[in-house]
């Protein structure tokens, strides 16, 4: 302890030479406020204290053994902070005890002024019910309701003052014109009065034509011979007041001032207009609607719009549009071209107007739906029709198929400006549109249009249409054809009568039809073009007309180019013509598309390649048959037209049960007696072929099968002859028949058709062969060539697309062939084996094969006869 105590003197002392400070620190002072700051933390407080409570020696000395902790100034410091805190707690309680007082002095004072104001209201509430019980009536006062009789009376007061006001006016006014023929009391309020003076104005000057009627009745008649007017009231004569209303037509004057009334609204209407003054046009159409139901008014509002004045400058205009947009409309292989641009821009700014001035006549008219039925009804009746008209004349003047483009371009332009109106709302915007206007909408729409599908005249442009079309595409054909026909054919000449006709028919109207005057220049060039002919061609003669083979052989690009124009003329069936006559119109263009691609073309063409095939039966030279390429185009244009009519057309006619039944009736028809002219074909084909191949055969030497013993001698060429693959007769058909099966295959392409075709060929080439190696003998080395021409055939049918049922003939014409060449007993064991069952599947029978053996050059010796026996 004396350590420590020498220690801290020591220290202190040198902090005592240093600082004026003393060793014992105040304490620091707080107060309530102290307490009561936001910013107060109980963990910086008591750091503050002990920090006041360390003397500085001790904070910052030499740390040592003889400086040990000393807690006597912190516990000095603690019991001033909390003496001092208990002070504070104190005076805290006083401050509490001192508020708490007067918070129950305020409540006492606020219940107090409750009770008062409560008591004041209930005061206030009884004396409203009393009042209200006087006004009303009720059992306390006996029922009675003065203060209401009271005011119904001077209501009614009120009214019978204003009426006799009014009535005294108009007696002073009927005295005024009858009297002195003079207005001048209406002229002061038409002149100073507003729009209501005005209106009052308007209902005297009417009150006062009914006044006249009834007592100034000369004034609304003829004037009597003797130039008197009577003046009959209730059936009294008044000479006297005759005599002073006698120079006085009310009427005129009367009418004269209404008329001045309603210029004078018309025209405080047009200025209020231009200055965009809706309320004081609403007050002037208000006015108006009493004069002839507002149609001045209406009429001037419609008539002086900018619109129609600045399209009536620009009605004259001529139409527009470069002339290979013109030539490009009437292309039928072009895409149309769209709406004309100037009725577009016409459509496009009749949106706006409309939508512009819907707005104007909801805040302008009290009866904006009539305004703007008068307005709508102008633009289409004569901006939009007048347009309309022109455009389709202008069409009209390149082309039929220029003239339905453009209605059907129009037409829908027309249709979605309609339903943009719709769905705008007009003045009903932004809810839907009225009911009557709506039908509005729609009549104009329909009366637009109605002049160009009345009756059957629309279809008709559409047949006529494409039928100048068809005519022009197959003019070649048709010419080429009919000089074909020309050639004496005797009895296919006889046969083709019908569609020689049909041919010259076609022909002759478009022929008339290229030298018509009405046909526009432009429509005239589009036709030959389509022809393939040169404007120079045009003037030429049909006999002058130069054409090709190729022009007389069917072409699927035309096909699908007729299909299309077709489709084109269907969908603008659908768009425009009514629902009831779709069914109609499509079994009239299923007629046209019969006619022209069935019968005009695909049947012409069948006709003349069977007349072809026809001479080539009797041809001394190798049958040409090329014509077998015609049918790949005959049976791609049977199946397109089948698909067309079957998927397009006859559905469109499903409403129209009986004209259904018409179309699938004309159509099969059609098409069977197609597909029987080319099963016809093929099997004129097959009779060509195996006529030229009986012809051959016909020319087999004898000697090929049984040649003789100095043929086969060295010396005589036998080993050439033995080193021949096959006969020339095998040759010269099977090089025949390879060009019939490469023109065959190109003609049909693997398919059923050729299938169909090669294997009826082959059925009648087994026959034929069959028969033909029962006619000639055959000795042992003419077996061997007789198996080689058998392999040589079979080899060529093996290479045809032929069906799997012909398969067993190739076994029965190997089993042939190998009876000429087996020695006796090999052929005795093979009768045996084969008996019963020879010639399976092709409806032969083993005893069928005697025939064949008894050609044998060995068919007299003994084992020959034995397997002969045998059978």
């Amino acid at each position: 302890m004396p350590g420590t105590l020498s220690g801290s003197t020591a220290v202190n002392h040198s902090q005592s030479s240093y600082s004026p400070r003393t060793i014992f620190p105040q304490a620091p002072t707080f107060t309530l406020d102290t307490f009561s700051d936001r910013d107060f933390i109980v963990k910086d407080f008591v750091e503050v204290l002990s920090d006041s409570a360390v003397p500085p020696n001790r904070k910052s000395g030499p740390t040592s053994q003889s400086n040990a902790f000393d807690p006597k100034p912190l516990i000095r410091s603690f019991e001033h902070a909390l003496q001092r805190m208990s002070d504070l707690s104190g005076d805290l309680e006083l401050r509490e005890n001192e508020l708490s007082a007067a918070v129950r002095r305020a409540e006492a004072q606020y219940t107090n002024n409750i009770q008062s104001l409560g008591r004041k209201l209930d005061q206030t509430v009884d004396s409203f019910k009393r009042l209200d019980a006087s006004l009303n009536g009720d059992d306390y006062d006996g029922g009675s309701n003065a203060v209401v009789k009271i005011g119904e009376k001077l209501e009614e007061l009120d009214r019978q003052r204003q009426r006799a006001l009014d009535a005294k006016f108009l007696i002073q006014c009927w005295m005024e014109v009858s009297e002195r023929g003079e207005l001048y009391l209406l002229e002061d309020i038409r002149r100073t009065g507003k729009g209501e003076g005005k209106v009052r104005c308007a209902h005297i000057a009417r009150q006062l034509s009914k006044i006249s009627q009834r007592l100034d009745p000369g004034s609304w008649s003829h004037v009597n011979g003797d130039g008197k007017r009577v003046n009959d009231i209730n059936g009294v004569h008044n000479k006297e007041y005759g005599r002073k209303s006698r120079h006085h037509n009310t009427r005129e004057l009367i009418e004269k001032f209404l008329e001045t009334l309603e210029k004078d609204l018309l025209k405080s209407f047009d200025e209020f207009y231009r200055r965009q003054n809706f309320d004081g046009m609403r007050e002037c159409a208000k006015v108006l609607h009493d004069f002839n139901d507002g149609s001045s008014v209406i009429g001037a509002f419609v008539n002086q719009h900018q619109f129609f004045i600045d399209r009536s400058q620009l009605i004259t205009e001529e139409i527009a549009g470069d002339a290979e947009t013109w030539e490009k409309l009437a292309d039928p292989d072009a895409d149309p071209p769209g709406v004309e641009p100037s009725l577009q821009a016409l459509v496009d700014e009749v949106r706006i107007v409309v939508r512009e001035e819907s707005l104007i006549i909801r805040r302008a008219f009290p009866y904006a739906e009539q305004v703007l039925g008068k307005f709508i009804q102008r633009i289409f009746q004569q901006s939009i029709q007048q347009r309309l008209e022109m455009v389709l004349e202008k069409a009209g003047s390149v082309s039929s198929l220029a003239f339905l483009r453009s209605l059907q371009a129009a037409r829908s332009c027309i249709s979605t400006l309609i339903d943009n109106l719709k769905a705008h709302g007009l003045t009903e915007h932004p809810e839907t549109l009225s009911p009557q206007t709506t039908i509005l909408l729609d009549q104009q729409f329909d009366d637009l249009f109605v002049p160009y599908f009345v009756g059957s005249s629309y279809i008709e442009r559409e047949k006529r249409s494409l039928e100048e079309l068809y005519s022009s595409l197959l003019f070649k054909f048709t010419i080429y054809h009919s000089r074909r026909r020309k050639i004496p054919t005797t009895f296919m000449k006889s046969l083709a009568k019908s569609g020689s006709e049909m041919l010259a028919s076609a022909r002759d109207a478009y022929v008339e039809r290229l030298d018509s005057s009405d046909l526009a220049p432009a429509q005239k060039r589009m036709l030959l073009r389509v022809a393939g002919l040169k404007d120079a061609e045009s003037a030429k003669t049909q006999t002058e007309i130069e054409v090709s083979e190729q022009d007389g052989v069917l072409s699927v690009d035309n096909t699908k180019r007729m299909l299309r124009w077709l489709a084109e003329a269907v969908g603008r069936v659908l768009e425009l013509s009514g629902g009831n006559e779709t069914a109609k119109d499509v079994f009239a263009l299923l007629q046209l598309l019969l006619t022209n691609i069935g019968e005009i073309y695909v049947e012409t063409a069948l006709d003349a390649a069977n007349e072809i095939a026809s001479t080539q039966e009797t041809s001394k030279a190798e049958p040409d048959l090329s014509y077998l390429i015609n049918l790949r185009s005959a049976i791609s244009t049977t199946y397109l037209l089948s698909t067309s009519i079957r998927t397009v057309l006859i559905p469109l006619a499903t409403a129209n049960v009986t004209i259904r039944r018409e179309m699938e009736k004309s159509s099969t028809i059609a098409l069977d007696r197609m597909e029987e002219k080319v099963n016809s074909m093929m099997q004129r084909s097959i009779d060509v072929v195996m006529t030229w191949v009986n012809k051959i055969l016909s020319q087999q030497k004898k000697t090929d099968f049984r040649p003789r013993d100095d043929t086969l001698s060295n010396g005589g060429g036998g080993g050439a002859w033995l080193e021949q693959l096959q006969t020339p007769t095998c040759q010269a058909i099977f090089t025949f028949l390879q060009r019939f099966h490469q023109l065959a295959l190109t003609a049909l392409s693997p398919s059923l058709n050729l299938t169909s075709l090669l294997t009826e060929t082959a059925i009648s080439l087994r026959t034929a062969l069959l028969d033909h190696f029962k006619k000639f003998p055959v000795n042992a080395a003419g077996g061997i060539m007789v198996t080689k021409d058998i392999s040589k055939y079979i080899e060529l049918l093996k290479s045809w697309e032929l069906d799997p049922s012909f398969q067993p003939s190739f076994e029965l014409l190997t089993e042939i062939g190998n009876l000429f060449v087996i020695g006796p007993e090999a052929l005795k064991e093979r009768l045996r084996g084969k008996k019963g069952g020879a010639g399976a599947g092709v409806g032969w029978d083993v005893a069928d094969l005697r025939p064949y053996v008894l050609r044998r050059e060995d068919a007299g010796s003994v084992a020959v006869q034995s397997a002969l026996s045998a059978l």
